[in-house]
Formats: C-alpha cells, structure tokens, sequence
C-alpha cells in the first residue's frame, strides 16, 4: 500500500491524549515480524440516509454500497493478502466475497464480528428512541461503556468477544497481511484498541461507508494504525 496515515484531527487528540500506542490483546502471542491487518467497514445500507441502529438486523446494501467495495480493489494494489475474515451479516459477507474474489481468497465468517447487539433498540431510527426512550437514550450517552439496552450488549461486551478474534487472526497470520470486513462500532472498538485509548472515546473515530483502516501488529505486542478512515 503507498498510503500512510492521514488521520483526522478528532484522531491526532487521541493519539495526543494517549501516547502508549499499547494493544491490550494477549501480549503473549509470539510474532516473527509484524502482522498488518487492512479493517473495512462494510458499504452503504438501505436506509443510510436517517441515523439508526441496524445492530444484528441483517440489512442489506444499496448499488452504491456495493459499488463502495468494487471502488476498493484498486487500493490494494501490491498488497499480498493471505486470508479475508468477516461478519456474517451480508453487509459485511457481500463486501468481503468482493474483495476475497480479487485474490482468490474465501472469506470466514465470524459472528464475533457482528456490530453491536443494540436490543430493543435494533432497527429504530435515533429520532424515534429519543422520542420513546428519552431517558435510556440519555442514560446511554451518560455512560457509552456501561450502559447495555435492554436484550443487548455494552462496549465491554462488544470488546469481550471482538477482541479475542483479532487476537487470534494475527497469531494465525504472524507476518502477513489479513483483510477484515466488519462494522463502524466493531472497527472502532479495535482502533481504540490498537492505540491504547479508552472505549469512551468510540466517537473520537469516524468510520464512514467502505473506509479502510491499516493496523500493524509487532512482535513485541504494539500495535500502530497506519491508515485511519480512508
């Protein structure tokens, strides 16, 4: 890849505010060289045009989102990829049989990479939980990390089994390049991980429709975004 990173200014206050670029994976994992991971975000959903959460809702894409995906390929130019990973929601599996197709990969699937389990809350738009649940809503933006909807996960629970599988996917892959494809919640609960940053700063990072982020992971168990949003 010839880009490096060209981070948001919401990004450089994170990196400023935590300078310890420490992963808080399993530091034990053995690695010959570093791993470098490309982290997608799917593309554009129907619906896209009104703020809501889609959570484990299985929607779909628009033309333009799948045309998102096709509009990738070129940036990989050069790149030696040895293995997709994706959610298994078909915004995420559609993008990644894309991607996986050009080089000749087939796509896991992991529902550990499913966004975040929104609950009740799942399909509403923000306009109609702000009506219905005003209070919740509050309660929720009072404390990001903490607060779980009703039938649904926390950050905490999202990191819990989010986690683990990047873990594992660069103790598969140590010292070669993975492409993931997963969602905006997922992507920046890994990011924050990646920098060492708290899950209250998850809207410090953007991640907009079929973005790429580039994450290297060291032997000695650090990890440095290269590419964030792009």
């Amino acid at each position: 890849m010839k880009s490096e990173i060209r981070g948001s200014s919401a990004f450089i206050k994170i990196l400023s505010a935590f300078p310890a670029f420490n992963c808080r994976y399993d530091k034990r994992i053995p690695m010959t060289s570093k791993t470098r991971i490309y982290l997608i975000r799917h593309g554009e959903v129907v619906g896209a045009g009104t703020p809501r959460y889609n959570g484990h809702a299985d929607v779909g894409l628009t033309e333009r989102g799948v045309a998102q995906y096709h509009g990738l390929k070129s940036r990989f130019d050069g790149a030696r990829i040895a293995a997709c990973y994706t959610s298994d929601l078909t915004r995420c599996t559609t993008g990644a049989g894309i991607l996986g197709g050009h080089f000749g990969l087939e796509p896991v699937r992991d529902s550990n990479l499913r966004e975040l389990n929104i609950g009740i809350w799942e399909g509403m738009t923000w306009q109609e939980l702000m009506a219905t649940y005003p209070a919740e809503w509050q309660a929720r933006l009072d404390d990001i990390v903490h607060y779980r909807v009703t039938e649904g996960e926390n950050l905490l629970d999202l990191e819990s089994r989010v986690m683990p599988v990047i873990g594992g996917i660069v103790e598969r892959h140590r010292g070669e390049e993975v492409l993931v494809v997963a969602h905006g919640g997922v992507n920046r609960v890994i990011l924050l991980n990646a920098i060492g940053a708290p899950l209250s700063a998850l809207f410090n990072i953007e991640q907009n429709y079929a973005c790429l982020n580039i994450i290297d992971y060291y032997a000695d168990g650090k990890a440095v975004v290269k590419l964030l949003n792009g």
